[in-house]
């Protein structure tokens, strides 16, 4: 079971599982249980057998068998009605499907891995999501944090994006400028991986050269100019505060410097190394 906000890459994680697994040379097949119709999910996922329903003209095989060997990636699995919850639970724990309309057992060899947007937990206690079906899906629980608390996964993920981008869009960035990276690490992301994937995508397509630059970026601009000005300010500020206490206790020990450094607490080398950094003469 994997857990996390919107965007987080849960589908990542999920093809990077498959691919480090023995089932590995089998279909991934994933599945967002949000975007089918309720009315069709049973039949998404298990399949049916011709004349089960009005439209079925033939027998159509679930992805459940479509996924055979390799790994079923169940995504939004808060949005799966109750009513199929109880059949899920019974393939996933037998290993066996019932395609709609038909009276025989289908034995499947797949590995499931589910994810999930919302807290699970919260929809058990609500009665939305059954409590067997959760404990049975999350045998082994990861949860993604958001990309604002893993920015030391910024420049890979740039990296996976632009080697992506690169083949789909017919591009040859080679490299993308430190100054980014940078503003990246500091940036909010609300959409996560995905609005990190979307802004390369956009940039890449603005990019003639082969190095990805801050003008690239436009977005990111004011946000750079504002975190500088910021920044500056406060430099600005901790400087004229050091300044004006130096000078202060040069004026009250008389321009006596030992005093001086003594009323400030520090040694006297350090109070000229300060000196000579704020430009303080001593005869102010």
């Amino acid at each position: 079971m994997i857990t996390g906000e919107s965007g987080t890459g849960k589908e990542l994680v999920a093809r990077a599982i498959h691919r480090q697994s023995p089932r590995a040379k089998k279909r991934f097949i994933p599945i967002n249980c949000g975007a089918i119709p309720e009315s069709l999910v049973e039949s998404e996922m298990f399949g049916h057998v011709k004349g089960a329903f009005t439209g079925a003209m033939r027998d159509k095989s679930g992805l459940f068998k479509v996924a055979e060997g390799g790994t079923l990636f169940l995504d939004e699995m808060a949005n799966i009605p109750l009513n199929l919850q109880v059949k899920l639970l019974r393939a996933i724990e037998q290993k066996e499907i019932l395609p709609v309309g038909s009276t025989n057992l289908e034995i499947v060899d797949v590995r499931i891995i589910a994810a999930a947007n919302k807290n699970l937990t919260e929809e058990v206690a609500k009665g939305n999501f059954r409590e067997d079906l959760y404990y049975r899906l999350n045998v082994v629980g990861i949860d993604i944090p958001p990309l604002r608390e893993r920015s030391e996964d910024i420049p890979t993920l740039v990296e996976h994006f632009v080697k992506i981008n690169n083949a789909q869009l017919k591009k040859q960035i080679r490299d993308v400028e430190q100054a980014v990276l940078n503003v990246f690490k500091s940036y909010e992301w609300k959409g996560n991986v995905r609005e990190l994937e979307n802004v390369i995508e956009r940039a890449m397509i603005l990019c003639d050269g082969d190095i990805l630059q801050l003008a690239h970026f436009p977005q990111f601009a004011m946000h750079v100019t504002s975190s500088a000005a910021i920044a500056g300010s406060l430099k600005d500020s901790v400087r004229k505060l050091e300044r004006d206490t130096i000078l202060g206790a040069l004026e009250a020990s008389g321009q006596d410097k030992n005093k001086a450094a003594e009323m400030l607490g520090m040694s006297l080398s350090s109070l000229y190394r300060k000196m000579a950094e704020l430009d303080i003469s001593g005869k102010e």
